[in-house]
């Protein structure tokens, strides 16, 4: 049987930079980090224990928090801050905020620091 080839997928930059550094612990290249984190991650996930079911309960709001145990909570964390940063990849913070009227600072595509105002101008600082 022939082994399945490889397909090109894009990593965000801060995750790649990680498994460099986590791999070199391990004699891993980085890609051999990333596909070590993606078979335990779905391990874990696979695994329908009391724990999990716990962790699940507690994202949901069902669980109060200190109910979960320690190890229990290291999932829930690492849970919630996947969630985050996939949040965070497809929401325009900016717009959110100047739907609220709150006036930002951000860098431009210039790379100056800029107010951006609710009403759509911007100046830069």
């Amino acid at each position: 049987m022939a082994a399945a080839a490889d397909r090109p997928t894009r990593v965000p930059s801060e995750l790649f930079d990680s498994a460099v550094v986590e791999g070199a612990k391990e004699n891993r290249s980085a890609k051999q980090q990333l596909e070590h984190w993606a078979r335990v991650g779905r391990s874990v996930c696979a695994r329908q224990t009391a724990s999990r079911y716990r962790v699940e309960a507690a994202l949901a709001g069902t669980l109060p928090l200190e109910h979960v145990s320690e190890d229990e909570g290291v999932v829930f964390d690492s849970e919630v801050q996947a969630r985050l940063d996939a949040r965070l990849r497809t929401t325009d913070l900016g717009a959110v905020l100047a739907a609220r009227g709150v006036t930002t600072v951000a860098l431009n595509e210039q790379g100056e620091l800029t107010e951006y105002r609710p009403d759509g101008t911007s100046t830069p600082v």
